[in-house]
């Protein structure tokens, strides 16, 4: 039987300038948009499109992508509780037990997959003047190169992580099995980071630490394959003629990384739902992933056949 390395993951909210910190998700998503921003001037400038319109493709798609992934698990995975709490939905808060500051938790990666397809639909149309495949084939580069940043900084919140394991990529996350106020009232230590760092590094509560099990870093399987993705998708359009079949890039897109979702969410805990409902046989985001999947064959196919 192999066995976990005992790595315990306890990171620091952020970076902490004294009067402002960047929490490491935020930082992310920034240089998930950043470079995706890059990635897309140098492909425009190859197509000889203006960069002045790479800014509208750059504010759409940043719109589209949190409001998507917004909706996107409110509608999918949590629709139960925001059914009866709409506000939440758009504001940042909880109003019940008690009023509180929350930031917008749940974002739901197929949602921004949608809301994307859609947003680019109108930039095609109203801005960039080409065909809506036209400009997909090109967005799924940058796109794959961001859900690589998104999945870091899910690990760094240490969110949407797997199921125990024994195996030797077992990571402890010190944050998943205590929550700030049970790490505060455990340990007596008024501040939750202390605490949580008292956790990790005193022995006086290895009780407490013993209590945390090795699970699968999800996240980071997810991260390590869409680099792949990624690298497959700027392959194909700098060194072949791939982006001349029109949707073929788009198409490969969705079967890659919808396929990455599917394999890894088998080792993945219950994000909720509607996979109940339908008999656990597949979680809720393995059968979102399957539609995906299914038009980005159609798009494969019927781009070769186009060719």
């Amino acid at each position: 039987m192999t066995h976990a390395l005992n790595l315990v993951w306890n990171p620091s909210e952020g970076l902490d300038l004294g009067f402002f910190m960047i929490r490491y998700y935020s930082l992310m998503f920034v240089v998930a948009f950043g470079l995706g921003w890059y990635i897309m001037k140098h492909i425009f400038e190859r197509e000889g499109e203006s960069i002045d319109k790479l800014d509208s493709l750059f504010i759409w798609t940043v719109l589209a992508t949190l409001l998507g992934a917004r909706l996107g698990h409110v509608f999918f995975y949590d629709w139960e509780y925001y059914r009866n709490h709409l506000l939440e939905i758009i504001l940042p808060f909880r109003f019940e037990p008690k009023f509180e500051f929350t930031g917008f938790q749940g974002l739901a990666s197929h949602g921004a997959a949608v809301s994307i397809i859609i947003a680019m639909y109108y930039y095609s149309k109203n801005i960039l003047k080409r065909p809506q495949l036209w400009i997909l084939d090109r967005v799924v580069i940058p796109v794959a190169s961001g859900a690589i940043f998104v999945r870091l900084g899910n690990f760094f919140n240490s969110e949407i992580i797997g199921k125990d394991t024994t195996s030797v990529f077992g990571i402890r996350f010190l944050r998943d099995q205590f929550s700030p106020r049970d790490a505060v009232n455990a340990t007596g230590i008024a501040n939750p980071n202390d605490a949580y760092n008292a956790i990790a590094t005193d022995p006086k509560f290895a009780d407490l630490l013993a209590q945390v099990p090795a699970k699968h870093p999800t996240q980071l399987y997810e991260a390590f394959c869409y680099i792949f993705v990624f690298a497959i998708l700027f392959f194909l359009y700098w060194k072949t003629e791939a982006r001349k079949k029109s949707g073929f890039l788009f198409g490969l897109f969705l079967v890659l990384l919808f396929t990455v979702r599917i394999i890894v969410e088998s080792v993945k805990e219950s994000q909720g739902g509607f996979e109940s409902e339908l008999g656990n046989i597949l979680s809720t985001g393995q059968w979102l992933s399957i539609p995906f999947i299914l038009i980005g064959l159609f798009f494969v196919f019927r781009a070769k056949k186009e060719a």
